[in-house]
């Protein structure tokens, strides 16, 4: 197999149905590099990245490796031009271990003992990349950083010399990702290439040689990182000039609003997700649950806004007992809730955007006569919605599933914002959004706090998380290890807590 010195993509366009995904796209990566791919959600990245790795076939257009065109059928002749391929979510077999899911499907395996000879050249890729894992182990034993590890080294032990990465660092903590970065540097010493695609402006300029951005499913241009800022770079991704510094004001803080104690939760398997949990949230407070996911926090939220029973402890807002009372009650003492999944719970798609705006408020009296709704109160307060919130829209007469995600947040949000709320339980409520909607959602989530709103805000984006909250709690496995002021922040520490360390313990490590 030829080292891949230079790839090529050439006028490749790409539809589905009357939708197109990726239009005349021109790209190139050569060895040694690492390429930045950045762009809003839906402007055609992992799209594109599909082509080059076969598991998409382009309408038109040609795609080259060192000159020389080539037809990429399918993912394992990708794998044969020497390309690999880290997703977002993981390939592997969970109940094998890491060294039988590195030798499935290896071509190269002896017939007899084909573990021991991958075992062998298994070992010299982890000493020469730092990519240190057990290969003993089960793979649901291991954490999502080490997961991706193994990904990584399956990649290169089927001889990749160009490596996709897609959002490679929305599972990992901040130590994870700085190992990753590590790895991809010493790759790219090495003449490796690497296409990096991430959302996160900062690691795309401090990782990367050159960026190139998509809006819409067209190429907007590409960039050195180092004649660039990330002003720069999401104004290419959007279209206009965004702002990126919040103005955060001193709040005095009220009295308790939510106060949770010793809670135990199950999940759908019937096995403790939430374990001992307690806190509080005080009015004009923002109080963040950091963590990887699938350690609790869905689970979580679902038991304080009435959508999970609890196993034992008690949920107290304003000082009344919500422990065990349904989600319509909860959302009648004050509670809103913007949950993680927008579309599967947050709306009803094919209902029209004026009546998604009253979803839960149509029994009130305001929007309601003794018999019959008052369509055009409704029409009204989503138009005032619709307004003050900036979705895009041409009519409220549209189903809600016309909009994009950024424009179903931003309505979610006023809607649950105009209950006039005491409490707001906001669910990763900036994942997959642009840059200018993640900052508008950011400022409008600040001023419920300078209006001595209690928010509750679960996200795996620790950089919303500290700029955003007064304290952080960090979940890992159903339970709190710790929580911090924000005056006493540190990455390091709350990185260690996200893998099971305690606050002291985390503290101490961090020294």
């Amino acid at each position: 197999m030829t080292r891949i010195k230079k790839l090529e993509m050439i006028g490749i366009t790409k539809t589905f149905g009357n939708v197109i995904a990726n239009r005349d796209i021109n790209l190139q990566v050569e060895a040694g590099e690492i390429l930045g791919l950045l762009g809003e959600n839906g402007a055609g990245k992992t799209t594109l990245m599909n082509i080059v790795y076969g598991l998409y076939r382009p309408d038109s257009g040609a795609i080259k490796i060192n000159g020389k065109p080539v037809s990429l059928s399918s993912p394992a002749h990708a794998m044969a031009q020497g390309i690999g391929m880290v997703h977002q979510h993981f390939k592997l077999i969970q109940n094998h271990t890491v060294l039988e899911n590195i030798a499935l499907g290896y071509k190269d395996a002896p017939f007899l003992f084909p573990t021991r000879k991958v075992a062998h050249d298994l070992r010299r890729l982890q000493e020469n990349y730092g990519l240190e894992i057990n290969p003993d182990v089960y793979v649901w034993q291991l954490s999502a950083g080490e997961q991706q590890r193994v990904e990584i080294l399956k990649a290169l032990f089927r001889g990749a010399d160009l490596l996709i990465l897609d959002e490679p660092t929305s599972v990992l903590t901040p130590q994870e990702a700085q190992g990753l970065f590590r790895t991809l540097s010493r790759l790219a010493s090495e003449g490796h290439s690497v296409i990096f695609i991430s959302h996160k402006l900062d690691e795309v300029l401090s990782i990367c040689n050159r960026v190139t951005v998509l809006r819409h499913g067209q190429v907007v241009g590409t960039k050195d990182t180092a004649g660039v800022d990330k002003r720069e770079l999401a104004r290419m991704m959007v279209g206009r000039e965004i702002l990126f510094d919040l103005k955060r004001k001193d709040v005095k803080k009220g009295g308790v609003v939510l106060e949770v104690q010793g809670l135990h939760v199950n999940n759908d398997r019937g096995l403790t997700s939430v374990s001992d949990v307690s806190f509080d949230i005080k009015a004009g407070e923002i109080f963040g649950i950091a963590g990887v996911s699938g350690n609790g926090q869905q689970e979580l939220v679902e038991a304080l806004t009435g959508l999970r029973p609890i196993d034992s402890g008690q949920i107290l807002v304003n000082g009344r007992d919500i422990s065990r009372a349904s989600p319509y009650t909860i959302n009648a003492m004050g509670v809103s809730h913007i949950p993680e999944e927008r579309i599967k719970f947050g709306t009803a798609p094919s209902l029209a955007i004026f009546e998604n705006a009253v979803l839960k408020q149509h029994g009130n009296r305001a929007f309601s006569g003794r018999l019959f709704l008052d369509f055009a109160s409704i029409k009204e307060h989503a138009k005032r919605i619709v307004s003050n919130f900036k979705v895009r829209t041409p009519s409220i007469d549209v189903p809600v599933r016309t909009l994009s995600g950024g424009n179903i947040q931003k309505l979610i949000l006023g809607r649950e914002i105009s209950g006039k709320p005491s409490l707001l339980i906001a669910s990763h409520p900036t994942y997959g959004l642009d840059v200018g909607a993640t900052q508008y959602i950011r400022s409008q989530i600040l001023q419920l706090r300078e209006k001595s709103v209690a928010v509750l805000l679960i996200s795996e984006d620790l950089e919303e998380l500290v700029e955003l909250c007064d304290r952080i709690a960090v979940m890992f496995k159903g339970k709190i290890m710790g929580i911090v002021a924000r005056e006493d922040l540190n990455l390091e520490h709350i990185g260690l807590m996200m893998t099971g360390s305690h606050a002291r313990s985390a503290c101490e490590a961090g020294k």
